[in-house]
């Protein structure tokens, strides 16, 4: 009876040391760069791919020529090499439908866009009123879109992104930056300004203004606002409502999920 009791109580010690180490052996949060158009400083863990998707839809009507854009994935991969860097790969179905005075025309452009490839780098963490800093880059390569959405010039963006924590439950998070190329050759300025809110443990909301300022053509504003769900530690899902300020878009719909697969 005595060695059964010693045994259990060395069963019970283990079990007792394993829950502990457990418990405090924090895994990291779950940080995407969706449902806002701005991009967190934060980059993945090393050895981890984190995947980001969704759907979205735009419209804009002008002189009764209306557009309608449906992207129905756009799948943003985030495999981490090092502690302060990720690698970035992305890839977009979209659909362009018009319709010109209630007629649809039967001309529907579809396909992919161009692949992008990039990378984010962690440049310093927070610490009290310094922001936490990050860079990331992009270059959209035209030969790997479809034939309607292939564009003119190799495009390539970067932007300087921030983080600041204003209490337990918000934040702030903006970007500035710049991209060149695309349709056209022409430079613009680049920048995002969001606001996040935690409303519970699993749900949060934001609220954004973002847009570009061209070196030779009108600038372009927007705005969005949208919720995330995180329904289980490393899987997230959100939605999003947003219009431009300026002349461009009526409106954005999106709705999407975010989940993270780490190395064991």
């Amino acid at each position: 009876m005595k060695k059964h009791l010693i045994i259990l109580c060395l069963l019970f010690l283990s079990f007792e040391i394993t829950a502990q180490e457990t418990q405090t052996t924090s895994v990291p949060d779950l940080v995407t760069d969706r449902p806002d158009a701005t991009e967190s400083p934060t980059v993945v863990p090393i050895g981890s791919l984190q995947v980001e998707t969704g759907a979205f839809t735009t419209s804009f009507e002008k002189n009764g020529i209306k557009e309608e854009v449906f992207g129905y994935n756009t799948a943003l991969l985030r495999y981490g090499i090092l502690h302060n860097l990720e690698l970035r790969v992305g890839w977009n179905f979209e659909e362009i439908q018009r319709t010109v005075n209630g007629n649809k025309l039967d001309n529907v452009q579809s396909g992919l866009s161009p692949l992008l490839f990039g990378a984010k780098i962690a440049i310093a963490q927070e610490k009290g009123w310094f922001p936490e800093v990050g860079l990331v880059g992009h270059i959209f390569l035209p030969f790997t879109a479809s034939s309607d959405f292939k564009p003119d010039f190799t495009a390539a963006n970067f932007r300087f992104a921030f983080n600041h924590t204003l209490s337990d439950r918000s934040g702030i998070a903006y970007n500035l930056g710049g991209r060149l190329g695309g349709e056209s050759a022409e430079f613009a300025y680049i920048y995002s300004l969001s606001y996040g809110y935690s409303l519970t443990e699993k749900l949060s909301a934001y609220v954004e203004v973002y847009g570009d300022l061209p070196e030779d053509s009108s600038a372009n504003h927007f705005w969005d606002a949208g919720l995330t769900y995180a329904i289980a530690p490393l899987i997230q899902l959100d939605a999003t409502i947003g219009q431009s300020i300026t002349e461009g878009q009526d409106l954005l719909l999106a709705v999407g999920v975010s989940f993270r697969i780490d190395k064991k």
